[in-house]
Parts: C-alpha cells; structure tokens; sequence
C-alpha cells in the first residue's frame, strides 16, 4: 500500500514513502536484502565514531528465535507484528568503549542507525514498523542481553500485505487511517524557546 506523506516541500521520494503500517506479509526477505538493512545501519553517524548499536534479528526461518522475541512484544503488537518475515530489536551500549564513561548520546545514535535502517528498507520496496511496546525484563532474558546494553526498539520488517481483507477491521482502519505529524511551528525555533524560526514554507 502506497501512502506517501503529504509535506509542506518537497523530499527525498526515500523519506516521503516511508511509514509504519501494521499489514505484513510474510514472504520470505533475500538474505543480500537484510545485509543491505544492516549495513546501512552500520555507516550511520554517531558521538565519537562509537557505533553504539546492535541489533538482535530474528526471521521467520528462525521459528524459535522468532517466538521468542514476538513473545516480548505487547499482546497489541504480537496480532499484527506476527505476520512480519523479519523482527529486530536494537540495543544501545551505555557507556563509550573509549573510556567506560556513560555515553548520554547513545540512545540517538542507535536512532540514527535505526533511521537508516528504515530508510534503506523503503528503498528496496520493504515496510518497517518500530515499537516501543515490549517488555525490557523479557527481552533481557529471552536474548541474554548483558547490563551494559539497554533495549531501545523492536522493529517489524517486511514487504507490505498484499491486501486487508485478512486483518480484523481495527488493523485495517488502523492502515488505511490519516498520517498526521505536528506543523513545523511546533518544533522548529530560534532566539527563544517556543519562538518560530519560520517562515520557510
């Protein structure tokens, strides 16, 4: 399904195509694929070249690493994020390898990892979903993640159902609903906070 954002100027076809829907197929993604998803991730920026991320990946090929981390996921996610062929979950490495102090910074960059990861996807005709909803404790047991990573996203990858009729009706509102994103005077300022550094557009 087709739902590009409707922006104020033009973008990058790549950033006004990408969306989180929550109808997946689960036809099989091509090994090279994944591997392109990644190493987009991999070339992302980040504080002090540190490269925080992780990323613990399960597919569907994987039906005991899959359960595992669909279970992890609330019960509202698993109705739909079950259908997806792939299921990621990034972690962030709270402290610079550098020097072992805490890298306040590492949430953001596993952001910017994951937003390449994103981005990527939707360049080579996948859908992608990120989730905050799932459980922290389960994930740390269910992947053996160690204290010094914290669980950021689960995040749904696949190529886009090919038609709704399958999904109850509360998923298919739920993808055929309006995109809405707050105005540009909401968010973007100058001299002091709240104050609009517009016009642009």
């Amino acid at each position: 399904m087709d739902k590009p954002a409707v922006t104020s100027v033009p973008l990058a076809p790549v950033i006004q195509q990408r969306w989180s829907p929550v109808a997946f197929s689960s036809k099989p993604i091509p090994q090279t694929t994944l591997a392109a998803l990644f190493e987009a991730a991999r070339w992302a920026p980040s504080s002090y070249n540190e490269q925080p991320w992780v990323f613990c990946v399960a597919t569907q090929d994987q039906p005991t690493e899959f359960q595992a981390l669909l279970g992890c996921l609330m019960e509202a996610n698993q109705q739909w994020a079950k259908h997806a062929y792939c299921l990621v979950l990034s972690c962030a490495q709270l402290s610079y390898a550098r020097n072992n102090s805490r890298n306040r910074h590492a949430g953001h960059d596993v952001g910017l990892a994951t937003q390449n990861l994103l981005l990527q996807a939707t360049a080579e005709g996948l859908v992608c979903h990120p989730m905050g909803g799932f459980d922290i404790g389960k994930t740390r047991t269910a992947l053996s993640i160690p204290e010094t990573h914290e669980p950021m996203a689960a995040i749904a990858i696949g190529y886009p159902a090919e038609d709704l009729k399958s999904f109850s009706d509360d998923l298919q509102q739920r993808e055929l609903g309006a995109r809405v994103r707050k105005p540009l005077t909401d968010m973007v300022f100058t001299g002091t906070w709240g104050k609009y550094a517009g016009p642009f557009a």
